[in-house]
């Protein structure tokens, strides 16, 4: 009888069956082993990710900090009080110069359209052509 018990469990581990067990258990490790794989590489982009965003606000912070620095102190206060608010230092002189080009481009425009005779202008007008 006992010939018969191992017969039979010998028969069991050489048979057609127990090498489909035996695949059907590996493709199973395997895709476990596989999903677990992929998870951990998602991870590790999320962590490298987060590290580089990491470093871009701290020099974002470090440049705003800079501009803080600057935006209190007196060197900032003193060059908007003179642009913005027209303020000068006691005893500094001021002398405003206006732009000069710009005057005269306009007046060369009124001379050119004072020089026209006026037919030439009505002509202009009624075929809606600008000056």
């Amino acid at each position: 009888m006992p010939q018969k018990k191992e017969a039979k469990f010998q028969g069991f581990f050489t048979s057609r069956l127990f090498l489909i067990i035996l695949l059907v258990l590996f493709f199973l490790v395997l895709f476990a082993y596989g999903r677990s794989y992929y998870r951990e590489y998602k991870i590790r982009q999320e962590i490298n990710s987060l590290r580089s965003e990491v470093k871009n606000l701290e020099n974002k912070k470090i440049e705003s900090l800079e501009i803080l620095k600057y935006v209190t102190s007196d060197k900032f206060v003193e060059e908007k009080a003179r642009e913005e608010l027209n303020m000068k230092k006691p005893g500094e002189n001021v002398l405003v110069i206006n732009n000069l080009q710009e005057d005269n481009n306009q007046d060369v425009e009124h001379v050119d359209k004072e020089v026209l005779n006026n037919p030439i202008k009505w002509w202009y007008y009624f075929i809606h052509k600008d000056i």
